[in-house]
């Protein structure tokens, strides 16, 4: 009998795998999802990702409310569930990647200093520290991806928003990428060049177009 969802939620075990064997969240930590009309396909809380199958990974309502589930959801489901309810995106990656997290303890925006910082709007903002799990998080990250794909969350994490859960797993590297440069800068001791926000604007432009034109025989 196959299960509701399934391809879905065999993603969300696929990319908790990802993001664990790239060392971009450590042990259980991290969550993933994907909105399906009202519906949230999240992965559950506390469970060994080399041992998730795609029936742990719970379903749940935009109120939260389990619709079929066997085990708690994500610790996270707050977050989730307020970039669902707020806005279009439809899938939500959250990460504990080392530069990312290191780069939130210290700064309260990552400013445009390399031109990847297009790919997510423009400078990555740091959403104010909040308890995990909270309504207050959920909050302060919610106002921080505001015309953004990503923000860091304040002695925690990131978080990447998007259209679709591949999409959004992809740019994970990006924005460890954009973070560890940052960093890096910044140890140097030297003044950080800034991009301007027309070059910003500009670059998001030729990034839209950027790649191989599919061609049809």
């Amino acid at each position: 009998m196959s299960l509701r969802l399934e391809s879905e939620r065999r993603q969300v075990v696929e990319s908790c795998l990802s993001l664990s064997r790239s060392g971009l969240v450590v042990g259980t930590a991290g969550n993933v999802s994907i909105r399906v009309d009202d519906l949230v396909v999240i992965s559950p809380s506390g469970v060994d990702y080399e041992a998730m199958t795609p029936g742990d990974v719970g379903i749940h309502d935009l109120d939260g409310r389990p619709v079929d589930a066997v085990l708690q959801p994500s610790s996270e489901l707050a977050l989730h569930l307020a970039v669902y309810r707020e806005t279009s995106h439809t899938a939500v990656v959250h990460t504990h990647g080392p530069a990312s997290t290191a780069l939130s303890t210290v700064v309260d925006e990552v400013p445009a200093s390399h031109y990847y910082s297009a790919l997510f709007g423009g400078a990555v903002r740091v959403a104010p520290y909040a308890t995990f799990g909270t309504a207050q998080l959920a909050d302060n990250v919610t106002a921080a991806l505001r015309d953004r794909t990503a923000a860091l969350m304040g002695n925690h994490g990131a978080v990447l928003v998007g259209a679709a859960l591949p999409k959004v797993l992809s740019m994970v590297a990006y924005l460890e990428y954009v973070c560890d440069v940052q960093l890096r800068a910044m140890a140097s001791g030297a003044p950080v060049r800034v991009l301007s926000e027309e070059e910003i604007a500009e670059v998001g432009r030729r990034l839209a177009g950027y790649g191989q034109e599919s061609t049809s025989t």
